[in-house]
Formats: structure tokens, C-alpha cells, sequence
């Protein structure tokens, strides 16, 4: 997933929204498998249903904090990383979804670095 150099020309806006597409495609299945990691989790070690596994893991994922009290220690362990790893994971996601957007909005303004000064 290259972007062009701020000398090359702009993308065309269809090419543009195709790239848009693609890295929305990438940060939905990063979402997706940390959702899915979150909620096998939380059912295999909080012994939780699949909903209430599922609402854990998209609460705490996007920074909402816990739902429920994990009783075991083994469940506390698990939640504590998953909250380390989910706080990581929101903000590279968000980051890579935005990337095309900030690097054509740096293009279109030719924004230039300070090593070239």
C-alpha cells in the first residue's frame, strides 16, 4: 500500500477512493480479528456467553472500559492484556484508516519536510 511522493501528481479522485477502499477493507479485518480474539477470550476465560463475550470485547476495544467483573484471576490476567493490547490496536487501526486521507490533504497543500531545508 504505497503512496505517491509529494513531487508525483495527485491521484485522481475515483483512484483515490479505491485506495480509501482498500484501507478501510485492511482496518475492518484488523477489527475484526481483534474482536474475534477478544471474544474467544472472554468466553474461554471469563466464562461468559458469546453476546456478553462479544459486548466485552467491543467495550473495552474501543475504550469504553469493562462491562463485567471477571472472577477468576486467570479472567483478570486475560483483560488486563486484552485492555493493553486493545488501547495499541484503536490507535494504529485509526491511524492506517486515516493515512490516505492525511497524506493526499499534505499533498494537495505540498506540504515539504525539514530536511530539505
Amino acid at each position: 500500500m504505497k503512496l505517491e511522493h509529494r513531487k508525483q501528481k495527485l491521484l485522481p479522485l475515483s483512484t483515490f477512493f479505491l485506495r480509501l477502499a482498500r484501507y478501510f477493507f485492511f482496518t475492518a479485518i484488523l477489527i475484526f480479528i481483534s474482536v474475534c480474539i477478544g471474544v474467544i477470550g472472554y468466553h474461554h476465560y471469563g466464562e461468559l456467553g458469546w453476546l456478553d463475550s462479544f459486548h466485552m470485547a467491543c467495550m473495552i476495544l474501543t475504550g469504553m472500559g469493562p462491562v463485567i467483573e471477571m472472577k477468576t484471576n486467570t479472567a483478570k490476567l486475560f483483560s488486563s492484556f486484552y485492555a493493553l493490547y486493545s488501547g495499541v490496536a484503536f490507535l494504529s487501526i485509526t491511524a492506517v484508516f486515516f493515512a490516505p486521507i492525511i497524506h493526499r490533504l499534505l499533498h494537495i497543500l505540498h506540504v515539504e519536510d525539514d530536511d530539505s531545508k
